[in-house]
């Protein structure tokens, strides 16, 4: 058997072939354009997603059956009939709702949205995403009344072109702030909450599907990226934890068939898949909102020229010199929750060299995921992938600053290669191949004291508007 996976992610497309006996083969990618029509919005051109998508599975020839992973909370909104977006889809960075978000909160409404989808209040998941749809695009309340308009995630919309079916998967529902994390399915508070019509909302089935079929081909599986390369790591036990360190720095560690009880540590309950004839599999998951998109920006700035420079410093950490940097360039996800923070150096000198910012965008990066991973609790190490993953410096300060082993996966396609996994699991595959040996361990040699920990947490403070603290 032989299976096509594709993740459709923030900046681009990728398709990779996967069989049974374990050969794991790319065979395309595409990037797309990022749009940002003003300051704090950022959209994609949904049409030009779904031609990758196609271009992917005509570049892959004859498979047994096709994963599709997908962005997670970025929106799309569109004709029943024609299947035309009347707008761009909404990216999961996009913040244009936060005043949409900041009214419901001052409402007390938050405590609903966390008892019963598990999530915050915050403009990063879906719901109020397709609540600005229904509020600005003219289109949108015209096929409302019409009965035609459709509101999904973007995976909804690509399985809808795709197939003809209108479903989603119960990973990717979990990431709307209208799923109930105790039945599985909408709930008609949280779309009442966000004023959301439950009519136009998608099946949630399944992270195995079915999803129907691509001429004689089935779509087995349908997932969230940061579910697919948790699953791509091999996290099956309860503890198993991951980061992928992509545009921002996504951690889940596996909780078990128990919905994770609510409590202080910020972390979000969420679904990290449910495979046919098996009970769902819960998770917590942390976010950082900066991660790679930091170390691009600080390149834009012209901190660095090429990757190979800051694989390596000669100085000590920046931060045991006393220069911190918060990678607050979105606000801050996990435990914070704040989008009014914002990025900042702390230390700066006339001495302070541009190697010096670099290593400390680096180490900020590290120290933010950090406070997310020590959310999750105890473990022996933590499984890394994404593009971080490949820098030594990163790495090994990571480890330091867990003071807990990290290992770099095997593959560098994780969602990938969760996403082909998950097909074959849903295509009927008795087993599932091995996964590749890994690639790199950094163990801790230099733990960081609690000082150096309590000068980030200063950072973050300031960070967050703390201005005389």
């Amino acid at each position: 058997m032989k299976v096509l996976a594709i993740d459709q992610g923030t900046t681009g497309t990728k398709a990779f072939t996967l069989d049974e006996d374990g050969a794991f083969t790319k065979v395309t990618s595409f990037e797309h354009k990022q749009l940002y029509p003003q300051s704090g919005y950022v959209e994609h051109d949904a049409e030009e997603l779904l031609t990758h998508i196609h271009a992917c599975i005509k570049k892959a020839g004859k498979v047994d059956a096709i994963g599709i992973a997908n962005q997670g909370e970025t929106i799309v909104a569109w004709d029943a009939e024609t299947k035309k977006p009347i707008h761009h889809a909404i990216v999961w960075q996009d913040d244009r709702t936060k005043h949409i978000t900041e009214k419901l909160k001052a409402d007390g409404a938050e405590a609903l949205t966390q008892s019963k989808a598990g999530l915050p209040l915050d403009p990063y998941f879906s719901a109020s995403k397709m609540r600005w749809i229904l509020d600005h695009v003219h289109e949108a309340k015209i096929l409302l009344s019409a009965g035609r308009l459709r509101l999904g995630t973007s995976d909804a919309f690509f399985l809808n072109h795709l197939t003809g079916e209108f479903a989603t998967d119960v990973t990717t529902a979990s990431r709307t702030s209208l799923m109930s994390l105790d039945t599985l399915q909408w709930d008609d508070e949280l779309c009442a909450l966000f004023g959301v019509p439950r009519e136009c909302l998608p099946e949630i089935r399944n992270t195995t599907g079915p999803f129907g079929m691509i001429d004689t081909t089935p779509i087995t599986a349908s997932i969230v990226d940061q579910q697919a390369a948790l699953f791509g790591h091999g996290c099956m036990r309860v503890g198993d934890a991951k980061i992928t360190f992509g545009t921002g720095a996504f951690a889940l560690a596996i909780s078990g068939e128990e919905r994770p009880i609510k409590n202080s540590s910020g972390l979000l309950p969420t679904v990290a898949w449910r495979i046919t004839h098996q009970p769902a599999l819960f998770a917590v998951d942390g976010g950082v909102y900066n991660a790679g998109s930091a170390v691009n920006w600080a390149k834009g700035l012209g901190l660095f020229s090429d990757y190979a420079e800051i694989n390596s410093f000669t100085a000590a950490s920046a931060l045991s010199r006393g220069l911190v940097f918060v990678p607050a360039l979105s606000g801050m996800a996990a435990p914070h929750w704040d989008r009014s923070a914002s990025g900042l150096w702390l230390g700066l000198g006339l001495d302070t060299s541009k190697q010096d910012m670099m290593q400390a965008v680096l180490e900020g990066v590290a120290l933010r995921a950090t406070e997310v991973v020590k959310a999750m609790g105890k473990g022996e190490f933590i499984s890394i992938d994404g593009g971080l993953a490949n820098n030594p410096y990163f790495g090994q300060f990571l480890a330091n600053a867990l003071n807990r082993m990290v290992v770099v996966a095997g593959s560098a396609d994780l969602t990938g290669l969760g996403t082909a996994r998950m097909a074959l699991a849903g295509a009927g595959a008795k087993t599932l191949p091995p996964l590749p040996a890994p690639r790199q361990s950094f163990l801790p040699t230099a733990p960081l004291s609690a000082a150096l920990h309590s000068r980030f947490d200063i950072a973050i403070l300031r960070s967050k508007g703390w201005k005389n603290f």
